[in-house]
């Protein structure tokens, strides 16, 4: 299917790698194929370079020009509501800093420096200091831009707590909502197809919440894969706005057919309704692959959400049945 797209804005966080470890298969699948690659990333916390640099010692082929980062994204922001030269209150790692100064404007981290805004952004050494910083200064009536709302980030040792876990606690204390830059709002994925000038791009991703509900607000097909955040059963009554044009167990589906990995009916697989229940069979039981299956299911249960049940009849198919219902 890559074949179709000009452009790949492929999430990298449960996607290509899990914190220092790049996913299996992932290097492998995105040397072929002739769409150019951009990595399009929520989090915030590295340079463009650094992230090229970590792309480059995992095996991928990246340069700083091929990333696009909610930090980039953030710092645009913040400049578009201030004056040149104004003073930000920067939560989170230098590198946020850095892109704050390439926008015009001044870093500091105290509340006693008169900051006009506050740009919000994913670092391990945020605390409790500069968290009230940050809402001393929302609360006298700074702009606040978070770089991203992700609640939870993917690392080799499994979820841990993401950049929105600690907006939701500047939230709570100032009754605040934030502009927000990244994945599923506009701005990132904007700069994202303005710099990779992508006439027909696929966005692909592991969450719907970010990588697909982003693709979706700018009208682009996704690609969920499942080796990150969303399992399958978060897709099975998912809103539409959280709903992927196709869906892959790994990013070497890239290479398969479009039909084969749309969310649609797929052949040898049936779903039918059987009083308030979807009931999932197939024609020949060992064959059929995981993804068929999911694609199949999840079509149905989309265009017939009153249903309350869901079984299969088949060892394939209760297995898959047992994975949607988490």
């Amino acid at each position: 299917m890559r074949q179709q797209h000009d452009v790949l804005l492929l999430d990298l966080d449960g996607t290509v790698y899990q914190g220092a470890d790049a996913i299996p298969g992932a290097r492998e699948a995105l040397e072929t194929g002739v769409s150019r690659l951009f990595y399009v990333t929520n989090n915030a916390s590295r340079s463009p370079a650094s992230v090229a640099a970590h792309l480059r010692e995992l095996g991928f082929a990246a340069t700083a020009d091929e990333v696009v980062t909610s930090s980039q994204t953030g710092a645009r922001l913040v400049a578009e509501h201030v004056a040149p030269g104004s003073t930000v209150l920067v939560v989170g790692t230098e590198a946020l800093a850095d892109e704050v100064r390439l926008a015009g404007l001044v870093p500091v981290r105290r509340f006693d420096d008169a900051p006009v805004a506050v740009i919000h952004g994913h670092s391990t050494e945020t605390n409790w200091s500069i968290l009230a910083e940050a809402t001393l200064a929302i609360r006298a009536g700074a702009v606040w831009v978070a770089t991203n709302v992700d609640t939870t980030l993917p690392t080799e040792r499994g979820l841990c707590p993401g950049n929105g876990a600690l907006v939701a606690a500047v939230r709570a204390a100032t009754d605040r909502e934030p502009l927000v830059a990244g994945k599923p709002a506009r701005p990132l994925m904007d700069d994202a197809l303005r710099r990779s000038g992508a006439v027909n791009a696929l966005v692909v991703g592991d969450r719907i919440d970010t990588d697909i509900a982003g693709a979706n607000a700018v009208g682009l097909d996704s690609l969920l894969v499942l080796s990150g955040v969303s399992r399958p059963a978060d897709l099975l009554r998912a809103p539409s706005a959280h709903r992927p044009t196709y869906l892959a167990t790994e990013l070497a589906d890239l290479d398969r057919p479009a039909a084969e990995l749309a969310v649609s009916a797929q052949p040898g697989v049936h779903v039918r309704r059987d009083g308030s229940a979807l009931v999932v069979s197939c024609d020949s039981d060992p064959t059929v692959d995981r993804g068929t299956f999911l694609r199949a299911v999840l079509a149905a249960a989309w265009l017939d959400p009153e249903f309350t049940d869901l079984r299969g009849e088949g060892s394939a198919a209760s297995e898959v049945v047992s994975e949607l219902l988490g």
